[in-house]
């Protein structure tokens, strides 16, 4: 199967049920099957197989048409977070040398500012077109509603994603449509054996489409199942679609689930059809969790394990898991689980060895869903494989049953609110500053955010300046997610022998309160 081809496959099945819901808007199965066709048809005019297409945009029915209809055409979607600055997106643009770039009005604005800098020769607008640019409604409608004339195979790329390296430099995950397909089909078969069965299953999409964790469509559609599709995450408006939409299942971020439970508006709303709910993208507190079940006894959770390189989640720690642990007290609930049923996955210590239990090891994976290299980047690639065997970076420990536990995260990346952040990235922002002598950004225990980002600087002799002054100069430079929350001022940062910074004594030194953090 190719990833274009599951429009059609759940249209099959189910012509009449509602793929996408957004808003008043409404898409069938039959409906978007057409409409995905089209696109591939209209994109085959303007560009050839083998090309790029980007897009920019929140959540929308567009952004599904495109998850579909690119692939469809032979072409490869390469997606773009629409929270990154305009030199941030001129890279990555540049990087990938689309042809065709697809983007919401409101974010014209950005593309503007760098537009000189582009290679692209099509831009095409969702909502309002802009001057010079083609309308998607225009470029859907040249289309035929038949299947594309074109020759795709398994292992041609299907999805380009991008995720930072610790130089800073972000590197395109080459996803083909056996990787995600594979990624799909590992969640099927992995995920659904404790969900509560429902008469009239309706899944919610909250997590943002630029994401891999949007895979989670695929799997929806691929079921034949309603899905309603959410702009971005806002708290009230999620619980009014829950009750508006009668929704049965959806997934989202700690975070997020952190936010819904304080949030005022919740006692207001109906959310007694809701059933499963899926977390992922960061660790979740148990109290978080023990708090989400007794504010909601009818729902279920789940969670796993994956990364934007694995198309998806290779371990699962299921809702049966989830309500044993939680009755007894289990430690396996810090745990991400077990591998998944298509996933093999293996701890090895520093020689390559499988790192018996309880030993920490880095984490390996092989499967269909792994990526099938970096974008341009033969060297990345050859240092993330060692034969099919893919280095997450992370590293990891087995128990006896064989649950696995994440004990530190690739290099010294901080997870908040669910975005990757590379500490190597805003460092380099804040040597920027002209005060700024030593920097080093760890990530710090937020009970909102999973981690909230730190910088621990000095100031260069004869130089001052204050926290807001660097937050303010960071947000100017890079996505305002990637600032700093905080930053502490010491005369020197700790180093080793060899001159290494040693983050791990920064991030001890920030639990105990020995820090202090000025906002």
């Amino acid at each position: 199967m190719l990833v274009g081809d599951i429009p059609a496959t759940a249209a099959h099945r189910a012509p009449d049920v509602v793929a996408v819901q957004f808003h008043d808007r409404a898409i069938t199965y039959a409906q978007l099957r057409d409409r995905c066709w089209q696109l591939s048809n209209a994109l085959l005019a303007i560009a050839a197989p083998g090309d790029r297409i980007a897009i920019l945009a929140e959540n929308c029915p567009e952004y599904a048409l495109c998850y579909y209809g690119v692939p469809g055409a032979g072409m490869a979607l390469t997606f773009l977070n629409y929270r990154l600055s305009p030199p941030e997106l001129a890279y990555i643009i540049g990087n990938a040398a689309p042809t065709v770039l697809i983007v919401e009005d409101k974010f014209m604005g950005a593309i503007d500012s760098i537009r000189d800098q582009l290679g692209v020769h099509t831009i095409v607008t969702i909502g309002q077109p802009a001057p010079g640019t083609l309308a998607f409604d225009a470029l859907l409608a040249s289309g035929e509603a038949t299947p594309p004339d074109v020759r795709v195979a398994d292992d041609d790329l299907a999805w380009l994603l991008y995720t930072s390296g610790t130089t800073g430099l972000p590197k395109g995950a080459m996803l083909s449509h056996r990787n995600v397909v594979g990624a799909v089909m590992n969640a099927l078969v992995s995920w659904d054996r404790d969900d509560v069965a429902v008469a009239e299953p309706v899944y919610m999409l909250t997590f943002p489409m630029y994401h891999v964790a949007g895979y989670a469509l695929l799997i929806q559609h691929l079921r034949g199942q309603a899905v309603v599709l959410m702009q971005n995450f806002d708290p009230e408006i999620l619980f009014a679609t829950i009750e508006r939409h009668r929704v049965t299942a959806t997934s989202a971020a700690p975070t997020m689930i952190a936010m819904l439970l304080d949030h005022s508006a919740m006692p207001r709303h109906d959310l007694s059809s809701l059933r499963n709910m899926g977390y992922g993208a960061s660790a979740m507190p148990v109290a978080v969790l023990r708090r989400a079940r007794e504010r909601w006894p009818h729902v279920r959770f789940a969670t796993g394990f994956g990364m934007t390189e694995l198309a998806g989640n290779v371990m699962v720690l299921t809702a049966d898991e989830h309500d044993r642990a939680l009755d007894e007290g289990l430690p396996i609930l810090n745990s991400v689980g077990r591998q998944m049923l298509l996933s093999q996955v293996r701890v090895v210590t520093e020689d390559g060895v499988d790192a018996p239990p309880g030993t920490e090891g880095e984490i390996l994976v092989r499967g269909d869903q792994v990526l099938s290299g970096y974008w341009r980047n033969p060297e990345a690639t050859a240092k993330a494989f060692t034969g099919p065997w893919f280095h997450t970076g992370d590293v990891g420990r087995w128990n006896e049953q064989g649950y696995l536990w994440i004990v530190d995260r690739k290099k010294d990346m901080i997870v908040s609110g669910g975005e990757n952040i590379y500490p190597r990235e805003v460092e380099e922002v804040l040597y920027r500053h002209q005060a700024i002598r030593e920097a080093a950004v760890v990530g710090a225990e937020d009970p909102t955010w999973g981690e909230a980002v730190v910088a621990i600087v000095s100031c260069r002799p004869g130089e001052t300046t204050t926290a807001a002054d660097l937050i303010t100069f960071c947000r100017a430079h890079i996505a305002s997610y990637k600032k700093p929350r905080a930053v502490v001022f010491v005369d020197e940062l700790p180093k080793n022998a060899s001159g290494k910074v040693l983050k791990r004594e920064l991030r001890d030194q920030l639990a105990a309160g020995v820090l202090v953090m000025e906002h």
